[in-house]
């Protein structure tokens, strides 16, 4: 991953999450945060970008709202940027939040990107060490967001950078303080750009030296992804663009085969959320065009 690479995919991610906070009632994930980490030329320029882009999304829709771009740039973000990462993360969260009341301590973002957790929640600065472990160039973009919106970075949060795709290294967040004791792991939108050895093999790195009860919660695609159009062709539509960027994606697994994957590492499914639930729990009754994303699953996983 290039510099400019790594800022624009979590540049694009804020944007979505900035875009429903200011514009999508009832809130899936309400980041009210995010806008203040993409400048107005930035927020603008996506918005052109995907507003160009709708004949490639779906023709109808570009003739139908050719004279409404703010239509177009709706339909884009909710059919195809949004569903996943604002209802994996709302849903991340919830189980975050259980695990903090019932005593945890540690919690650790891989992929952190432009994340806004520690801020939206300062009144666990006391109560829970955050530690941000993403690629040396994200990290440093977002400091320097982070400095121009003149947020105050809180002595709980802990950057590491760290490429962990390739290498996780331990070490490095031990030096910010990381300690061996019963600790929550996000992984989310990391799992399908990995091959199958990759993720095993950071899933061991991970849960080797934390103890029993530590978990982690991610998402993958099942093994219908690469067939699978989906609403819209979106899913298609996603394949087609993570290979076009250069980051294609690798991996998609059955639910056994996802179980298999976590035993090495001593992990057990606790929840498994399908596609059907993940529709039920956070896109029941919406009017609007969020829909839970086709092949696309989020597990919490605990060590026995």
């Amino acid at each position: 991953m290039k510099p400019t690479e790594s800022s624009l995919t979590s540049l694009i991610s804020a944007f979505g999450r900035a875009y429903h906070s200011q514009y999508d009632t009832p809130k899936i994930f309400d980041d009210f945060l995010a806008v203040n980490l993409i400048s107005q030329q930035e927020f603008s320029d996506i918005r052109e970008h995907m507003i160009r882009g709708i004949p490639f999304f779906n023709q109808d829709m570009a003739e139908r709202f050719q004279d409404n771009p703010d239509e177009i740039l709706k339909w884009i973000v909710q059919v195809q940027l949004s569903p996943t990462p604002l209802a994996r993360a709302a849903y991340c969260e919830n189980v975050l939040l259980n695990e903090v009341r019932l005593g945890l301590k540690q919690y650790v973002i891989l992929g952190a990107g432009l994340d806004t957790f520690c801020f939206r929640h300062p009144e666990l600065s006391n109560r829970l060490e955050i530690f941000e472990v993403d690629h040396p160039a994200t990290q440093e973009f977002k400091k320097k967001r982070l400095n121009q919106a003149k947020f105050d970075i809180p002595s709980n949060l802990h950057f590491v950078p760290m490429d962990f795709t390739r290498q996780f290294a331990y070490q490095h967040l031990v030096e910010e303080g990381f300690e061996n004791q019963k600790t929550f792991f996000s992984l989310l939108g990391v799992s399908y750009y990995l091959t199958k050895e990759e993720i095993s093999s950071l899933l061991c790195h991970l849960f080797a030296k934390v103890p029993a009860g530590s978990s982690i919660v991610m998402d993958y695609a099942d093994e219908n992804l690469f067939e699978e159009k989906g609403r819209f062709n979106r899913v298609e539509h996603m394949v087609s663009m993570a290979s076009a960027s250069g980051e294609p994606m690798k991996s998609c697994f059955t639910y056994d085969e996802i179980e298999n994957l976590l035993e090495p590492s001593g992990l057990l499914i606790y929840e498994h959320l399908s596609p059907a639930a993940i529709q039920d729990l956070f896109f029941s009754h919406r009017t609007d065009d969020l829909s839970a994303f086709e092949t696309i699953h989020y597990i919490h996983a605990v060590k026995k």
